[in-house]
This record gives C-alpha cells, structure tokens and sequence, in this order.
C-alpha cells in the first residue's frame, strides 16, 4: 500500500511536467505512487510520459480534450488512486524535497491540509527550468537571499522558505493560519473527497470549482481545515496568466451553498 497518490494536474505543457516530475525523484518521502491527470489527450503528453524515467510507480490518465474539465479529470484520478492519502499539484508547481514528507506529517483522516506557493519571476524560473535536480537543491538559498536584498518580481517569496517542524523556528507553524485552499497544494483523505463526491463537474470553467468550492463542502460535511504553510513548500514556474473571469462559478457556487449542495450532483458518483 502506498503511502500517498500525487494527482499532477496538466494541460499540454511537457516542459513544466519535467521539472515536476525531476523534483519528485528528490523527495524524502519515497512510498507515493504518481498519477497524471491530463484534461486532454496530446501526442506530445503521450510521447514524454513514455520516455520519462519514472523512480515511481504512475499512471498517465487521459480524456478527450473538449474545454476545461479538469474537475472530471480529477475525479477520474480519485478513483484510480491506490492509497488513503491524496496530494494535489498542479503541473506547473516544483516541489521542495520534503513536500511529500510534510504532508503525510501532517495528515489526519478528518483533517484537508492547505498550503501555499511562492510565484517565481521569469529568471528564477529559467534557472530552475533548466538546471533540474540540482537547481531544486539551491532554492531555498536564493529566496532567502531575495528577502533579504530584493525579491525582485517574485511573488509571495516568504511561502517558498521551508522551516523545520523540528528546527529553532518551528513557532511559526502556529502563526501562519489560511482560510482557503489552493488546488495546486492541498491534500486529504480518501475518505473527505468521497463524502462529498468529489470535484463538482458542473463547473465548467476555471477557477473556484476546483478548489474553493471544495472547501466549503469539506468544512459542511464536519471536515477540518489545517494549514501546512513553511512546511509543504512549492515553486510554481512563471508562465503569463491567462485570467478567466471566475464571476459565473462564483454565483454557481454561492446558489449551491444557499442549498447546502455539499454532496454535488455530478462528481464521483453521477445522478441519473
């Protein structure tokens, strides 16, 4: 039985997915299998994951690519899963070599761990892009270097520094709360995302259904929210945003909350 299931969420990008899967070959934590939840199906995917030299036992998960569906995508790698654990990252996201280790550290079967990430700027990323294992191993230092002399066009540079539940620091666990998760770090049990079915595939565009809607469905069904801030540390890859205007899922999810629809309709199991 593996200790966890890492669900990577792609769309396309073969070059960010190396980098990611490069910085799972780092982790302390060695008992995980992969999952690659593809809300498409791409020769060029097809062709990479095929060549990649996995350490890790994995499964590449594909669907017809029609729009986004990603919260179909998920739901399809849930139930692929093979252990009681799930982690959830997006293809775009580097891990820090304890990543894995700090979630299952923190991991209770009624608890859905939050975390967040530091948004690098374009040279950083380039760095990181292109000197993959090793330039994983110097993140640390040179975000603790932009704090202390310029962050430069990085975004949230205090997210990306790890600090030790056992080290001299490991007060600040306790002063660094969150009240909402991120899609790209969160994990929980087989057991949460199954009573409420799911990610909710009435959301047909992105943003809040994959993962704020979720988070008032876990917490409506007795689930707990813990943060895992300066513990599960990620370094997500610069990339122009592509804003989508997430007004709609809002108000979908807003008139689902008035009914208390926490166990959505169309989600790991379908309603007829």
């Amino acid at each position: 039985m593996y200790k966890a299931s890492v669900i990577i969420s792609i769309y396309k990008n073969t070059v960010f997915l190396k980098a990611v899967l490069d910085s799972l070959k780092l982790q302390t934590e060695r008992n995980f299998e992969i999952i690659i939840s593809e809300d498409g199906c791409h020769e060029t995917v097809k062709s990479f994951v095929a060549a990649y030299a996995f350490e890790h036992d994995y499964l590449h998960l594909t669907q017809e690519d029609l729009g986004w569906r990603k919260n179909k995508a998920l739901n399809n790698a849930v139930r692929h899963t093979r252990s009681e654990w799930l982690i959830f990252i997006d293809g775009d996201c580097v891990l820090h070599p304890r990543f894995i280790e700090m979630h299952l550290r923190y991991a209770e079967e009624n608890t859905i761990l939050s975390g967040r990430r530091v948004k690098l700027d374009e040279p950083t990323s380039t760095y990181l892009l292109n000197n993959t294992p090793q330039s994983i191993l110097k993140m640390q230092a040179i975000l603790w270097k932009k704090l202390l002399f310029g962050k430069g066009a990085i975004s949230y540079p205090e997210e990306g520094i790890f600090i030790s539940p056992r080290g001299l620091l490991r007060f600040v666990h306790g002063m660094r709360p969150t009240n909402y998760l991120l899609g790209c770090n969160m994990s929980f049990s087989k057991k949460a995302i199954y009573a409420i079915n799911g990610f909710d595939e009435n959301f047909a565009l992105p943003a809040v259904g994959e993962d704020t809607d979720l988070l008032w469905r876990f917490l409506s069904a007795g689930f707990k929210l813990k943060s895992i801030r300066s513990a599960a540390i990620q370094y997500h890859l610069y990339h122009v945003q592509a804003w989508h205007d997430n007004t709609e899922n809002k108000k979908k999810m807003e008139a689902k909350m008035e009914r208390n629809e926490y166990f959505c309709e169309q989600g790991l199991t379908v309603s007829e």
